[in-house]
């Protein structure tokens, strides 16, 4: 498909659900996992996979919050091109919900307002001992530190790692949106890390009306739009 043809398929669209992975916001300064300069092929102490896991945060606190805080927060970050469009057109009431695998908190700082949060979000914050929550300006205070409680319990991220469950409330929510989506775009992602990325298949749409948009290609996706998701939205 051509450009002009991806966009008369959008323009068409009344009921567009928007599922996000991490190429989303390598445009406004936030690397990715698993390109060539993503945060997977970084050189650290451990490998990333093992230290963004909930086993490894309960055992190396220490260690995690050293690698939380110096790779994972981008405070400097802002919105892109896509996450404005994107909100635009909720403003419009054309998309009815995105769906992100990131944790930035971008699409709201955009103005988006229905965002399912499938792995969390930096932004929100709670203590492991007595549930107390916390905001990203409070445990940057600690940084590289452990963040702690006033009760002294160690501040966990609200992000999901691995070895932990999705939200149900939020998996319910995006799954109920894919399903009730006349289109569905999918961008900036590599559709390998599940349970998250098996929930395109609870589209009913049919595959004519999936776009993805991704810098490499997808196998299995004919509708394909190969380029960073500004140069299409």
């Amino acid at each position: 498909m051509t450009r002009e043809e991806y966009l008369e398929k959008i323009d068409g669209a009344k009921r567009i659900v928007f599922f996000g992975g991490a190429g989303v916001s390598t445009e406004s300064g936030i690397p990715d996992f698993r390109s060539t300069d993503g945060l997977y092929n970084t050189k650290y102490r451990y490998p990333p996979e093992s230290i963004l896991s909930a086993e490894f945060f309960r055992e190396n606190t220490a260690e995690f919050y050293r690698f939380y805080f110096d790779k994972m927060i981008c405070r400097d970050a802002k919105p892109n091109a896509a996450h404005k469009k994107l909100a635009e057109w909720e403003s419009a009431g054309k998309l009815s919900a995105i769906v992100t695998q990131n944790i930035d908190g971008l699409h709201q700082a955009a103005g988006s307002r229905r965002v399912f949060e499938l792995h969390g979000s930096v932004h929100r914050n709670r203590c492991v001992k007595c549930g107390k929550r916390y905001g990203l300006d409070d445990i940057m205070k600690s940084a590289p530190n452990v963040p702690l409680c006033d009760c002294g319990g160690v501040i966990k991220p609200d992000v999901v790692l691995y070895g932990e469950a999705l939200n149900e409330s939020t998996v319910n929510g995006a799954i109920g949106a894919i399903e009730n989506a006349d289109l569905l775009i999918v961008g900036g992602t590599s559709l390998v890390v599940y349970p998250a990325a098996g929930f395109i298949g609870f589209f009913r749409g049919g595959a004519d009306n999936i776009i993805v948009i991704n810098k490499t290609p997808i196998q299995g996706f004919k509708n394909q739009f190969n380029g960073s998701i500004g140069q299409l939205l």
